[in-house]
Formats: C-alpha cells, structure tokens, sequence
C-alpha cells in the first residue's frame, strides 16, 4: 500500500517539483479555493511544491500538510518559512495510517499522489475517514500516455512507455488520470466531477517551453533513467536519444501537448 516514488529524492528531482508547481500554478490551482477558518489536508505534500501555492492562495484558511518522507517535509517547512506563510503547518505522517479523529478536516488534497500508491482506492477510503461529512475531496493526477509532440520521434514515445512500464513495476500507474471517476465512485463519494486540464505548448510560448517541455516533463523523464536504464526497460543509447527527442520539441517549430486531470468529490 505504501508509496514508492519512482523519480527519487534527488536535489534535481526537488527542483524539477518546484519548476512544475510554479509553472502549473494558474492552471491547476486558480480554482483551488477554501472558505476562511476551513481546515484542510493535504496528503503527500513531498517538498511544499503545491503547498505553498494554496497556502498563499488561501491565507484564511488553515492547512496541514503531511508526507511520508522525513527530508521532504523538513524541505516542505523550510519553503513555507521562506514565504513566510503562517496558516500551514506539516507533520510526517502516512495517509494510509492517519492519526486524525474522524471527520477532522473540511477539504481534503491530494496532488500527484495516488499515481505512485500501489492501492489508491485503499488510500481513498483513509482519507476520506478524516474528512466531515459533507466535506470537499480534491485529486490532481496526470496521465502520461496523454503526452504528444512535434516532432515525434520513436525513441522519445518509446522513453515515455518505459516510464509508465517503470510506474507500473513499482507498483504505481503513470496513467491514473483518466481513472480518478471511477475511483472515486468506487470510494463512495458523491457529487464527482473531473476536470480535464490541458497544456499545450508551441513557438509562442517559450516560458512554457522552458517551464513544461524542459524542466517538468523531459525532466521528470531523464531523473528516472535508473529504473528504466538500470531495470532494462529501455537501452541507453534508446533512452538518450529519447530525451532528445524530447528537448527538440521545445524549440520555436515544436509542439508538446500533455492532460492534467482535477477531481472533486464530496463525503456523504
């Protein structure tokens, strides 16, 4: 049931987190809204890339942010301190394990999370114990195999397969976007509705070119060369190639599409 994060810990992989967060910010957060004195969870903060943005979106409202990774949320409190935000406190907790008396908190949120859970319906149903009735589920997932480019390139869609082969080896899906409906049905909640949210990246937009193509998606694909490399998933010289096949996308004549996905639900 527990979490086994395919990316690493590495200081890379904490930029490339908060590259991705500050990039993404309008379009997955300019609706993350809570009422002031809501109490709210979020479940898998890791580093405080997203946490931050909901905090200072949301100053009225009081956060707690729990990871299963001791550095993480050291990692976590430190940038909050940095952004002197004081309405969100962290705590190293697993969400499958929660200390939480029932029905503890208004809103819950769980960003990019569930992806790497060997049982996310399991971790549904701990959260959802926590949260009041009547109170708010937020999921954001993606979904890899939604990315598509120009140029393509064979040895670039065959390094994106070999991530979501080394996901699914972990025990994760890489694709569990376009599953968060079912699930959260499943889970017994209410009132569900999913929000496809699209980044589409060409030569007129190079901030996003840089930010997305670059320093999120290629990224997140060169910081697991471990486990698809060394797993034997994918060839070196397949995998290099693949990234730069990849880069070459960002460049003023290429474009890269990928689909984020956010999901509410409400507890009965």
């Amino acid at each position: 049931m527990r979490r086994r994060y395919v990316h690493g810990y590495s200081g890379r992989e904490r930029e490339r987190l908060n590259d991705q967060a500050a990039t993404l910010a309008e379009l997955i957060h300019h609706d993350t809204v809570f009422p002031p004195g809501a109490r709210v969870l979020e479940a898998g903060c890791g580093v405080g890339a997203q946490t931050v943005i909901m905090a200072a979106r949301n100053p009225r409202a009081q956060l707690v942010a729990i990871d299963i990774s001791p550095a993480s949320v050291a990692a976590a409190r430190r940038r909050a301190a940095r952004a002197r935000l004081g309405n969100v406190a962290f705590q190293v907790a697993d969400l499958h394990t929660l200390a939480f008396p029932a029905g503890s908190f208004d809103h819950i949120v769980v960003c990019f999370v569930l992806e790497h859970l060997t049982q996310p319906l399991a971790a549904l149903r701990a959260l959802t114990r926590v949260l009041k009735p009547g109170g708010m589920l937020t999921i954001i997932e993606g979904d890899h195999s939604s990315a598509y480019f120009h140029p393509d390139g064979d040895a670039a869609r065959a390094a994106v397969a070999a991530l979501v082969a080394a996901q699914a080896r972990a025990g994760g899906d890489a694709c569990i976007g376009r599953r968060l409906y079912p699930l959260l049905r499943t889970a017994r909640l209410t009132r569900v509705r999913v929000s496809p949210r699209l980044v589409y990246v060409d030569g007129s937009r190079p901030a996003l070119a840089r930010g997305f193509t670059l320093d999120t998606f290629t990224a997140m694909v060169a910081g697991a060369r471990e486990p698809i490399v060394g797993g034997g998933l994918l060839d070196a010289r397949t995998f290099a190639r693949g990234l730069r096949e990849l880069r070459r996308t960002a460049r003023r004549d290429g474009t890269f599409c990928y689909t984020f996905f956010k999901a509410t639900a409400v507890r009965r």
